[in-house]
């Protein structure tokens, strides 16, 4: 195990998923969600297939033990990506950040309910401050009588759809990892995501100009290398090490909103996105705890010689 490797991987693969995010705003509304997560899938595909390649992989990425499974999973996670990149025409970049911090504490509440594990009342406790914060980051959106833009509203909801279905899709990834490797749920994820986002053909795509088609190409092929990016730093450190830098994503894009979207953060988004990112902060370690825990539990009851 490397740490300090996984972590600077970990890094390089939230710049780089903020980046995408930027491109994908930067298209300005000009192409359909559908059709934004059609080439931010598509584009992946090369870049993962030569990771795995790369790796001598191929032949593990491209089984598929539960195809069902892998479908389930893929649609959930493409109903994430849809909505979010919509909800990005209608937010600042650094408020879709903040409110997709929602999706690792929604996943306890999942995992709890689908998944039968056992959260107790810490875990209750952090979930629970860490909707007060999205709470906090979304009342100027949803405020009764504040002088509001309906699309304003309608991203908000976007994105918090998107952290739903984004929790969901780690639901289905914890079911898939007891059969499937690692270079399956990323290889199947990038096909399926792009299969399924063709459902929305018959609903208004349009032929992007040779500006935005440059943005999109860009952004899938980048949407593959952040995918590598994180799936390698998990392979030098503790899943438990890594995952707080998660949430440098904000000072990404909090930099990217302000220097390239003129977008300033009001004091409220800043109050809410702090409260969640604690919550969050506070999962993993109480998750880092218990593997520990659990570890010595395992060491004690084996067999000494």
């Amino acid at each position: 195990m490397r740490p300090l490797h996984g972590i600077l991987l970990k890094i390089a693969s939230v710049m780089v998923f903020i980046t995408m995010a930027s491109l994908i705003k930067a298209t300005d509304g000009r192409i359909p969600p559908g059709e934004v997560v059609f080439f931010r899938s598509i584009f992946a595909v090369p870049i993962i297939v030569t990771w795995l390649a790369w790796r001598h992989e191929l032949g593990t990425g491209f089984r598929a033990k539960a195809p069902l499974a892998h479908l389930w999973r893929g649609f959930v996670g493409t109903m994430a990506m849809g909505l979010g990149f919509a909800g990005l025409l209608f937010l600042p970049l650094p408020e879709v950040t903040a409110i997709g911090y929602a999706a690792p504490l929604l996943t306890v509440v999942f995992a709890a309910m689908f998944l039968g594990e056992q959260v107790r009342l810490f875990r209750i406790s952090a979930v629970a401050v860490g909707i007060v914060g999205v709470l906090i980051v979304l009342s100027p959106r949803l405020s009764v009588g504040a002088d509001l833009s309906e699309t304003q509203m309608l991203g908000a909801f976007l994105v918090l759809g998107s952290a739903v279905f984004a929790a969901l899709a780690q639901v289905f990834v914890r079911k898939l990892v007891h059969t499937e490797s690692t270079s399956a749920i990323v290889f199947w994820f990038s096909l399926t995501a792009s299969a399924l986002s063709l459902i929305n053909l018959p609903f208004g795509w349009v032929i992007p100009g040779p500006g935005d088609a440059a943005l999109l190409i860009l952004a899938g092929l980048l949407g593959g290398v952040g995918q590598v990016l994180l799936t390698s730093s998990y392979r030098h450190a503790d899943a438990s090490v890594i995952a707080p830098f998660e949430y440098v994503s904000i000072l990404f894009a909090l930099g990217i909103g302000y220097w390239v979207f003129s977008e300033v953060p009001t004091l409220t988004m800043l109050g809410g996105a702090v409260l969640v990112v604690f919550a969050g902060i506070m999962i993993i370690w109480r998750e880092r705890q218990l593997g520990i825990e659990r570890a010595r539990q395992r060491k004690a009851m084996t067999p000494q010689g």
